[in-house]
């Protein structure tokens, strides 16, 4: 009953935000906020009661829904979900102190829409049925689609809100297809019996393409990435934390949820395909990343890059690999949202996020500076970082299948270090030109970047806290599925 509970929880406690007067804003503000840091606690509860040496799905729970067609909704949690879980539930708390003076209007439904957030990125996590898993998929698109559209910062908010709008919704309709195939095939669509299932080859490879495309909408692969810096850009920053934090790995979990355990044939059929547009794609982001001058831009561009640097460890089909991409989609989802913040502080105050308008940044926030230079080394991979103990491990396993690959995949981390430092000193050092003074990092904020730089720097030093909850599962991936 723990899931149950757990979820039940969320929405009985958004039941009762619903019921707080709009004027009442502070007590709209207290209220989120402890409902989200409750949830992360219970999330806390899951993982210190997670047993890492057991293949079965944990907490699991079945509640019957259509019995006439063999459906219902199965929820649990192993060792590729219960991190995905403890990120969204770390991160959501961090949205709402970082929009805690920033939303102007609305701001009941702007809590009302972070708060169904997590209640649908958990349930996603948690699903283990295809259908309700799809249900999900989709329906994070509404808190977002409004979120954007409503709360964006330029006028260009509503080109980017329906952007995102089509390129997802494409994806998902051939995703649909696959999923009444699949059900017409096996009569099921819970994993356990998907996991059970054997299919063709010929019908493996149509089913994983139909998969493919709205995965690789997500992440976003080249060429389908050009909805994501749009979105970045107009969102407001809980709006950007979200999309770079967890929202991108929808895509990638869903590749390890389904693509690699239910399809291994074509999963390795198409092994030079993913291998080609993720060079590509590492080659053409971090070039574009270079002549960007949208603070949020250089990020999501970064962010493209480093989603489709761990695809090559998770279509490596080596032990190394595949825990070095889930390791860096964790990663991934601390640096890049922290960046975001850090972006979201500047603008609070400056009201600008065009790179050549900043400058002698550490004479004015030196405390912000110094956060900002440690997640711009995280984002380089720097030793004693996340990332690189993710990237690294990448490298590992990907150097067993493919030289070639490695060896390009290795040179665009130069232009990734190139774009991460001249950032860094463009913003920093340098004169301060016409900048206004506005104070340094408040109390709000720094307690806001702390955790987040702790995480990054303890998992570069203690990576094992999340090792030991993944390897079994990752082994049973790479040996027994794929």
């Amino acid at each position: 009953m723990v899931m149950s509970f757990f979820l039940t929880f969320i929405l009985i406690s958004i039941g009762g935000f619903l019921c707080i007067p709009s004027y009442n804003l502070r007590l709209l503000r207290v209220y989120a906020l402890a409902v989200s840091f409750v949830v992360f606690w219970l999330s806390l509860v899951l993982l210190l009661k997670f047993d890492s040496n057991t293949l079965n799905f944990q907490y699991y729970e079945t509640f019957n829904w259509l019995d006439l067609f063999n459906l219902s909704w199965s929820v649990g949690v192993d060792g590729l979900s219960i991190f995905f879980i403890i990120l969204t539930t770390v991160l959501i708390p961090f949205t709402i102190l970082s929009s805690w003076y920033s939303i102007k209007y609305r701001l009941k439904e702007f809590l009302f829409l972070l708060l169904l957030v997590e209640f649908l990125l958990i349930a996603f996590f948690s699903s283990l049925d295809l259908v309700f898993f799809y249900v999900f998929f989709e329906s994070l698109l509404i808190p977002l689609f409004f979120m954007i559209g409503v709360w964006g910062s330029r006028q260009r908010k509503i080109h980017a809100v329906y952007q995102f709008f089509f390129y997802t919704l494409t994806g998902s309709l051939v995703l649909l297809v696959g999923l009444f195939v699949i059900y017409f095939t096996c009569g099921s669509t819970d994993i356990e019996v998907l996991y059970h299932t054997y299919f063709s080859e010929s019908k493996q490879i149509l089913l994983w393409l139909a998969f493919f495309l709205p995965f690789a909408v997500k992440v976003p692969m080249v060429p389908f990435h050009l909805w994501l810096p749009e979105a970045h850009v107009e969102a407001p920053t809980a709006g950007s934390v979200l999309l770079a934090g967890v929202l991108l790995k929808l895509g990638t979990y869903g590749f390890l949820r389904f693509s690699l355990p239910l399809f291994p044939f074509a999963s390795s059929y198409f092994v030079p395909l993913i291998y080609t547009m993720t060079i590509i794609a590492l080659v053409y982001t971090s070039a574009t990343t270079l002549r960007q001058i949208d603070l949020k831009k250089i990020i999501a561009y970064s962010s493209v890059a480093h989603m489709n640097f761990l695809l090559l460890g998770l279509f490596s089909s080596t032990i190394e690999g595949v825990e070095g991409s889930l390791f860096l989609m964790l990663s991934h989802g601390l640096v890049s949202s922290g960046l975001f913040l850090l972006i979201g502080i500047l603008y609070d105050r400056y009201k600008s996020r065009l790179l050549f308008y900043y400058g002698g940044l550490v004479q004015l926030m030196p405390i912000w500076t110094i956060f900002f230079f440690v997640f711009i080394l995280a984002n380089l991979s720097f030793p004693g970082t996340s990332n690189f103990i993710g990237e690294l491990l990448v490298l590992m396993g990907l150097v067993q299948r493919n030289t070639l690959a490695t060896l390009l995949a290795a040179l665009t981390l130069i232009l990734g270090a190139a774009y991460s430092i001249w950032c860094f000193n463009r913003m920093s050092f340098g004169h301060v030109g016409s900048m206004n003074y506005f104070g340094d990092m408040t109390r709000r904020e720094f307690f806001v970047m702390f955790p987040l730089f702790v995480l990054v720097v303890l998992l570069g030093f203690f990576p094992n806290l999340v090792f030991s909850n993944i390897h079994i599962n990752c082994y049973d991936l790479v040996f027994f599925g794929v």
